[in-house]
């Protein structure tokens, strides 16, 4: 504790402070000093700097708290787990670390001087990845960046997609400076997540969603109840996206789709949701036909490996010498060149209205 903090005590005991067990109160010119141990009353100014002085954790903790923002104060107690343990027991813990994961992130609260918190944030799977392997960042900026692109290159549309590539930490980060970094990662997240342990959290559900759309996107109120289900079942489960889904087709309808585990919220359907929408809402307005062509049970099964394969993302997981599955890139190119011709169209197919 520093004489900062100290004078700080002095100042705000006028107001009364009230953080953590700790309690200071002025009464005209006398304090009172509570802790979970003891009250002490009418206390002059150099008994109140004494009593403080003895209790350095929980003074340092009032002070680091009492100059956070409602949302930076929530979520950085929730990253040390201030709910659970108490200021000791987290003051010590924190000289190791204290960490939580906010997405494919790895959030690590540390403690700094006199109380001051640090952070280092790091992907989630470079958990045991020594710090010098990493490459390390002290800009919040630089997150934009980061999650812009994926392991290979491509292009991120959706920012809590799991495709967060790794090999970078932040390290030294104030609690402003963390925030702001992790909002980069995942815009809005940290703020919707605030909003929701208020019980403030404004949902809009699929169906007002769609009525507001314009131009080529009015299509999307024309996708069904069933649709609407598929729907969140493509795009919104833990695979897809990192956000735990809180919107259904409307306030009345509840989707039978689990919703994601994610530690945030999703408030609304999202701008690639709706663009997916559009497309299935389109192609949902087709008449269905029956096709006739021939297939053996195996490769019946196999055509299914493949769609599986496909909407799960392990085409590049199945071994190239591994012909026993399904999705296996050789298998494939030999269904394809026995039941399809030189475009790649099925072969003797008949069709019926």
């Amino acid at each position: 504790m520093n004489d900062t903090q100290l004078n700080a005590l002095r100042e705000a005991a006028a107001d009364g402070v009230s953080c953590d067990g700790l309690r200071v109160e002025r009464t005209g010119e006398e304090y009172t000093f509570a802790t979970p141990e003891a009250t002490h009353e009418g206390l002059d100014e150099e008994s109140l700097d004494a009593l403080a002085q003895e209790n350095p954790w929980l003074v340092s903790n009032w002070h680091f708290w009492a100059g956070a923002s409602e949302t930076r104060r929530a979520y950085c107690r929730w990253i040390e787990r201030a709910d659970e343990l108490g200021v000791r027991e987290r003051y010590e813990a924190l000289v190791e670390g204290l960490s939580r994961e906010w997405g494919e992130l790895l959030v690590t609260a540390g403690l700094g001087e006199d109380g001051e918190r640090v952070y280092e944030l790091r992907h989630v799977d470079d958990v045991d990845t020594e710090p010098d392997a990493l490459a390390l960042h002290d800009d919040p900026l630089d997150a934009r960046e980061i999650a812009t692109a994926d392991e290979d290159g491509r292009y991120r549309p959706l920012k809590t997609a799991p495709t967060l590539r790794r090999g970078w930490r932040f390290a030294g980060l104030d609690a402003r400076d963390l925030v702001r970094t992790v909002e980069f990662f995942y815009p809005a997240t940290v703020a919707n997540w605030s909003r929701e342990r208020e019980g403030d959290l404004d949902v809009t559900h699929f169906r007002e969603t769609a009525d507001r759309q314009t131009g080529i996107y009015q299509v999307v109120d024309e996708l069904d109840a069933e649709g609407v289900e598929n729907l969140a079942a493509a795009c919104c489960v833990d695979s897809q996206c990192l956000k735990r889904r809180e919107w259904d087709e409307d306030d009345e309808t509840e989707l039978d789709v689990p919703r994601g585990d994610g530690a945030f919220p999703c408030r609304e359907p999202c701008s690639l949701v709706i663009a997916a929408a559009r497309q299935w809402a389109i192609l949902e307005s087709e008449e269905s036909r029956t096709y006739e062509f021939e297939l053996t049970p195996s490769e019946k099964n196999q055509i299914e490996d493949i769609l599986g394969a496909v909407a799960d993302g392990r085409t590049d997981e199945i071994r190239e010498a591994d012909v026993a599955d399904g999705a296996n890139r050789y298998r494939a190119r030999y269904l394809r060149a026995k039941r399809t011709d030189d475009d790649g169209n099925f072969e003797n197919v008949v069709e019926r209205q």
